[in-house]
């Protein structure tokens, strides 16, 4: 049975990379998001590193305060530096069992600067929503401009007939760091079923 939506987002899981990226903006917005996460209230699940902008939005999160939940596999405890001060850290046995843990924690799914892994992870919650396997609210952190090419790829695969009306995605974009919570609220309030 396909999971719904909340209306009040009590956690939600960021994706995003274990590089700081080229741009400093990335990590600077992965701090605000993370701060926002700690003013809001909201558990932030994530994927366990203490490096890159991974780390910068957990460490902000609980600097300001906030609850966080790392999950990391075994094998990436130590490549990816895991981050042990955070409130829970979870190691799980593989990959696959890390992201069902994270989809099952989180309330909704932020996508912000990363690499392959992230572009999977987001790939992956946004063909569950196509497939209905969830209803949960997700943004993409368009931080610099940073999605538009993953952006302009969707727009392209619906004028071509390849993303049918019958079965759509339900994602917002974010320009900014500010942005990105308001945007997960207001897309789990559009999710919500009709009363």
């Amino acid at each position: 049975m396909p999971t719904r939506a909340m209306s009040r987002i009590a956690s939600a899981c960021v994706y995003c990379g274990t590089q700081d990226g080229r741009d400093p903006r990335y990590a600077r917005a992965a701090a605000a998001v993370g701060r926002d996460f700690a003013r809001r209230g909201i558990h932030l699940i994530y994927g366990g590193a203490s490096i890159g902008i991974m780390g910068a939005l957990a460490r902000a999160t609980l600097d300001a305060g906030g609850e966080v939940t790392g999950i990391i596999p075994e094998f990436l405890t130590e490549r990816e530096s895991a981050f042990t001060d955070v409130t829970r850290l979870i190691v799980t046995r593989s990959m696959h069992e890390r992201k069902q843990t994270m989809f099952d924690m989180a309330d909704g799914f932020i996508a912000l600067p990363g690499g392959i892994g992230t572009l999977e992870e987001l790939v992956e919650v946004l063909t569950w929503f196509q497939l209905g396997q969830h209803e949960k609210p997700i943004v993409l952190g368009n931080i610099s401009g940073f999605w538009s090419p993953l952006i302009e790829l969707i727009e392209h695969m619906r004028e071509t007939g390849f993303i049918a009306a019958s079965m759509p995605l339900h994602y917002k974009v974010a320009s900014s760091a500010a942005e990105i919570l308001p945007l997960l609220a207001e897309a789990a309030l559009e999710l919500e079923p009709s009363a």
